[in-house]
């Protein structure tokens, strides 16, 4: 008994820890990605998870650009307010987080929760602009995963200049935020948008909350006045988020 848990503390010791260079196959294409692994991983039994969806300027192959905005970025400036593993995919350029991308993103956290320690009851959905859209995409179709999700600066109707995307709730345009919210009602959700947003109009999250709300969903929504875009470095950096998030358990 002794010996195995020597065992098991010595493969945990093993464990690389900060920001990793990991890669997946889906449907016979290979796509990179990142994963975050806390420094004091080997103190723990299990962890948290975090699917961080990035933007439309982060796409591309490198599996890396997709760190330099957002969760990443926040993780750097003060690693302790995120103890978790972070999944970080990257969207092909000229896709988005929709098909085959978004099974992806799924597969990469799928493939880290098997590689590391992870709480299945509490992993988390996180993405903005482009990935708030994915946000709304993964969690319609895969709300068992998950223990809470934030949209930020997000849509989930059509978008004129995101043409060709797939929409996050399918069938009749009339019953999109009903059919969201008989969807998503018993997820925690926590909305985030800039009041002046210029590229994604705040309506697209005032609607959803709208919906959600009238049917006495788990929902918040915040929205920073006088604020455009960029409101992921306010909503990452706010200690009553963290302490939300990391609250939130799947039953």
């Amino acid at each position: 008994m002794l010996f195995l848990l020597i065992a098991v503390t010595a493969s945990l010791q093993q464990v690389q820890t900060g920001f990793l260079d990991r890669s997946i196959s889906v449907a016979s294409k290979a796509y990179h990605y990142q994963v975050y692994v806390p420094a004091d991983y080997a103190s723990k039994p299990t962890w948290p998870a975090i699917l961080f969806l990035h933007g439309a300027g982060e796409r591309g192959s490198d599996g890396l650009l997709q760190t330099n905005v957002g969760l990443a970025p926040a993780i750097r400036q003060n690693f302790t307010r995120f103890p978790a593993i972070v999944v970080f995919p990257q969207v092909p350029t000229d896709s988005q987080w929709v098909g085959m991308p978004a099974d992806m993103a799924v597969a990469a956290l799928q493939q880290t929760m098997k590689e590391f320690h992870i709480d299945a009851s509490r992993v988390y959905l996180t993405g903005l602009s482009m990935g708030g859209h994915g946000t709304w995409y993964v969690a319609y179709r895969h709300p068992e995963l998950f223990a809470a999700i934030v949209p930020i600066c997000s849509w989930i109707r059509d978008f004129p200049q995101f043409k060709g995307s797939l929409p996050v709730v399918p069938g009749d345009s009339a019953a999109v935020m009903r059919n969201l919210a008989q969807h998503l009602g018993k997820l925690p959700i926590w909305i985030f948008h800039g009041e002046t947003d210029p590229v994604v109009a705040v309506s697209g999250s005032r609607e959803a909350y709208a919906a959600l709300k009238a049917a006495s969903a788990d929902v918040r929504y915040t929205e920073f006045l006088g604020m455009g875009h960029n409101v992921w470095d306010a909503a990452y950096g706010s200690d009553e988020f963290v302490r939300w998030l990391f609250a939130q358990q799947r039953h």
